[in-house]
């Protein structure tokens, strides 16, 4: 919707999800923006699929946000992160540099710093992939990387509202547990910031301002309902999630912030790729098909060296 604003002579809006693409369509016919919109039904990890996009439509520039983004379920499912945030990220990476796209952007997440879970273990590959692609290749790999989005799909602030509607109880996994917040809007403002004075390598963190309490965030939308915590509606404190922190980082221990002009984005000073990680990443996504978690996990400990489970089943494979 930001995009279309700037007049591009073609805009390709991709995604598996049937019903979204239809609904967003939809929108944009309404609003008479959608003359120069192709719409495709396809998913980043089918090469053959994605190869004859980028081979009969030619796209310059590529924003990627496809990912599997629920910390719990991806605990449970590794090899599903690894086909889709690593495999479909690679797939569009490759087919970028091999149409000559001018620049591919990245949306990551501050779950890849520091991982404690597979879901931002994934997403740290997925960063790592494109940094070193970018060193051989003319296309310009951005990266942008930040916290929750309110009001996106599986968020807290729909759950406490269903919750709220059912008469509660609202579930707060910790009373001490954090969590970095922006909307909508703004985090897209700040990708297409991002993407347009990046050059290929970058990582770009968004300063997202001070993290939210989540348990203050219940309290609050339950007064915002007109109700009394406890007296109307209680809060259950119900335990962090395989994979959980009780708070997110922006930057990894060795990554410095660096300003822009931006004064909401900050660039990190990325640490250069290992020798061998491409053949290293190579050889985990030949390990998704085996359906084997541990030695997915293993093997993504491996490329991920600060990747230390929390609240999980894999803590015995930490080093």
């Amino acid at each position: 919707r930001q995009v279309i604003n700037y007049e591009p002579k073609q805009m390709i809006l991709l995604d598996q999800w049937e019903s979204g693409l239809y609904d967003l369509h939809n929108d944009l016919i309404a609003n008479d923006l959608a003359k120069n919109v192709e719409v495709v039904i396809g998913s980043v990890y089918d090469n053959s699929r994605m190869r004859n996009v980028f081979e009969t439509l030619k796209p310059s520039i590529v924003f990627h946000a496809a990912a599997y983004k629920h910390v719990p379920l991806m605990e449970d499912n590794p090899s599903e992160s690894i086909k889709t945030n690593v495999l479909g990220t690679k797939t569009i990476v490759d087919l970028a540099h091999e149409y000559n796209v001018e620049k591919m952007v990245i949306i990551s997440t501050d779950k890849a710093v520091n991982p404690t879970n597979v879901m931002g273990a994934s997403k740290r590959i997925a960063e790592i992939y494109a940094q070193k692609k970018n060193e051989s290749s003319d296309t310009q790999y951005v990266t942008t990387r930040f916290g929750n989005v309110l009001g996106s799909n599986g968020s807290v602030i729909p759950l406490f509202r269903r919750q709220i509607e059912q008469g509660g109880p609202l579930t707060v996994t910790d009373e001490n547990v954090t969590r970095y917040f922006m909307t909508i809007p703004e985090a897209c403002q700040l990708v297409l910031e991002a993407g347009a004075m990046g050059d290929g390598g970058e990582i770009f963190v968004f300063d997202m301002g001070k993290p939210i309490k989540i348990i203050d965030l219940a309290k609050k939308m339950i007064r915002l309902s007109g109700l009394e915590v406890d007296k109307d509606i209680e809060i259950k404190i119900s335990g962090l999630r395989p994979g959980e922190k009780l708070y997110e980082e922006l930057l990894a221990d060795k990554e410095n912030a660096l300003p822009t002009h931006h004064n909401q984005i900050l660039r990190a000073r990325n640490c250069p790729c290992p020798e061998g990680v491409i053949d290293e990443i190579e050889k985990l996504i030949v390990l998704f098909e085996s359906q084997n978690n541990e030695a997915i996990v293993k093997q993504m400990k491996h490329i991920v060296p600060e990747f230390v489970s929390n609240n999980s089943k894999y803590p015995k494979l930490d080093k």
